[in-house]
């Protein structure tokens, strides 16, 4: 198996293959890449290797790889709470209290830290005192699309694995294999917008051909230009939650932006993002995503949903 299951970055691949067959490895890694570079995938390969009872590391193939490549290793600790902004430093210090008792049954014990830009400070600090003098059976793995944002005592020490955009013929092809019904110009227009990162084209493709309900009646009634129409999209979301008209809203946000950059860009992604390109001008498509960015913006601000959706209907109608 080795690294294969990580597309591209062969030169990455080669330098862990070597630093393992030499049993080189580092007690703290920083994965850096935006998102959808593989960064998690990558993660998942260095622990399952870091475990590995075969030659070749990782097999994929014996009990402890299986484990960690499946998330059930008991030596593989995830360090993160998703529903915080912010990593708790709890977690944190628990993770470090922890890193002290011997591994269950693995070679080493892994902590994986899968938003290491979003430690605060006192979290980078409680860090920092793990990572300088670990036990040998402890490794830090730190995955971040901002490695700035990270102390530089923590970031000096750490051994810096950057993910690199795919090249446009290997990314091709995986996108034609996943997407076998996608059209030429989808698959172009997601391989340029992602900038060659597998995951953010994956993500373009799937937002093209699964828009949601409210998204798809929004795209009808806003190419149509008809306030009434809008009223009927937008009236029974008002009932929604904030925490439910958010992700409509993203959506909505998405579909209009793909399509002002279509403009000047890409091609359009899917029917709807065309049809919303082909029926407004640049200067309205301009301000029906500001309009949906700032109700985004409303809604983390506990603005109550009817307010929204009445500021939308009034913003988009005048488009």
């Amino acid at each position: 198996m080795d690294f294969d299951a990580l597309l591209g970055n062969d030169a990455l691949k080669q330098r862990l293959s070597v630093s393992l067959s030499r049993g080189q490895l580092s007690h703290c890694y920083l994965l850096s890449g935006p998102s959808g570079s593989g960064k998690h995938t990558l993660a998942k390969l260095l622990a399952a290797a870091m475990q590995c009872t075969s030659v070749r590391r990782p097999c994929g193939q014996c009990a402890q790889c299986r484990k960690a490549l499946s998330g059930m290793h008991p030596d593989v600790i995830t360090v993160d709470d998703p529903e915080k902004k912010t990593v708790p430093v709890k977690l944190v210090r628990d993770a470090c209290a922890d890193l002290y008792i011997r591994p269950n049954e693995g070679a080493k014990k892994v902590y994986l830290f899968p938003r290491a830009q979003d430690l605060n400070a006192q979290g980078q600090n409680a860090l920092l005192k793990c990572i300088e003098e670990p036990p040998a059976y402890g490794v830090f793995l730190l995955l971040t699309e901002h490695a700035e944002q990270l102390l530089p005592t923590i970031r000096s020490r750490c051994v810096e694995l950057r993910l690199s955009p795919l090249r446009d013929e290997l990314l091709h092809k995986e996108l034609s294999a996943r997407f076998p019904d996608a059209q030429p110009d989808a698959l172009r227009s997601a391989m340029l917008r992602s900038g060659g990162y597998l995951g953010q084209a994956v993500d373009l493709l799937n937002e093209g051909s699964e828009l949601l309900p409210q998204t798809k009646a929004f795209s009808e009634a806003y190419c149509a230009g008809s306030a009434g129409a809008l009223l009927r999209v937008l009236a029974p979301m008002e009932r929604l939650k904030r925490e439910q008209l958010r992700p409509i809203l993203l959506q909505w946000a998405e579909l209009l932006s793909s399509a002002a950059a279509s403009r000047s860009g890409p091609p359009p992604i899917g029917a709807e993002c065309s049809k919303i390109t082909q029926s407004h001008t640049d200067a309205q498509l301009l301000r029906a995503v500001e309009a949906v960015q700032h109700a985004i913006s409303l809604t983390d601000a506990n603005v109550g949903t009817a307010h929204i959706c009445g500021m939308l209907c009034v913003k988009l109608s005048e488009n």
